[in-house]
């Protein structure tokens, strides 16, 4: 019996031992790399990297791109999640497999159907040159690519709450003369809010870094379409290492943030990443 638990406390340490060996060797070393080499030539060379011309316009072109997804994201999060929850009707789970739809689809790939549809060659490249507005190669086509990678952060935090939480609340609110914006603002809202703010920080941090669908869309032309991650792959690919570093640090910095703000969440509300499990295993 002793030798069997001894047994059982070695296989757990080696599992412990293993996954701190893998977190070490992909996600701590990587992450130390990026700091030390965007420091290792003092704060004057990564503040002058950091704050140069074609950096700030990355910077507040990604900035520009969130203010406009996370609003959408949001408000379509909540009108699918309360659709899918508070509704019966055919093809909900066909509505909930296009839901995962950008989990599954490359962002690549996602980029190139865009490219297909709204390029001067593409499906409605007639309708889109005829009234005379750009969507590939552009701002309008980077926020579209966007979209299609993010969309369904939010609503699927808040579904599987919102399926746990049930109707009564509502109905009652309902039976009491609230009306639908009342019963939305004041029962349903303050009940997800938590789930609510967690789907916008894991938005908001694929929103920033998303690479693949905005790197095919964009046209990589300087000072219009360069987001921050497509700005560390022109630097590296123009051999200004130290500079793709420093620019590459926002991006962790970002992650980090984010991750904190997540953990935070999670302390307010113990029982979301819970319900949200049980609710996905179903």
């Amino acid at each position: 019996m002793r030798l069997k638990r001894f047994l059982v406390l070695c296989f757990h340490l080696l599992l412990i031992i293993v996954a701190m060996c893998f977190l070490l060797l992909f996600l701590v070393i990587p992450l130390f790399v990026v700091f030390f080499n965007a420091f290792s030539q003092g704060i004057s060379i990564y503040a002058g990297n950091i704050t140069r011309k074609e950096t700030i316009e990355s910077i507040l072109l990604t900035l520009k791109i969130l203010l406009i997804v996370l609003p959408l994201n949001t408000v379509f999060g909540i009108a699918c999640a309360w659709y899918i929850t508070r509704y019966t009707f055919r093809g909900k789970k066909l509505l909930l497999t296009f839901l995962d739809l950008p989990f599954t689809v490359s962002p690549v790939v996602a980029g190139t159907i865009f490219v297909l549809l709204f390029s001067v060659n593409g499906l409605l490249g007639e309708i889109v040159e005829k009234w005379n507005f750009q969507i590939i190669f552009a701002f309008p086509g980077m926020v579209l690519a966007t979209l299609f990678v993010t969309f369904p952060f939010v609503a699927r935090e808040l579904i599987p709450i919102m399926e746990e939480q049930g109707q009564e609340m509502e109905e009652a609110g309902r039976m009491l003369g609230a009306s639908t914006w009342q019963i939305l603002l004041k029962i349903t809202l303050p009940n997800i809010r938590w789930a609510l703010f967690y789907g916008m920080v894991l938005c908001s941090a694929r929103c920033v870094g998303e690479f693949g669908a905005v790197s095919v869309v964009s046209g990589h032309i300087r000072g219009k379409t360069i987001t921050v991650p497509l700005e560390v792959e022109i630097l590296y690919n123009e051999y200004n290492l130290i500079g793709a570093f420093c620019v590459a640090s926002l991006l962790c910095i970002i992650g980090i943030i984010s991750l904190i703000f997540r953990k935070w969440i999670e302390k307010r509300d113990p029982l979301h990443l819970y319900m949200k499990t049980y609710k996905y295993g179903d």
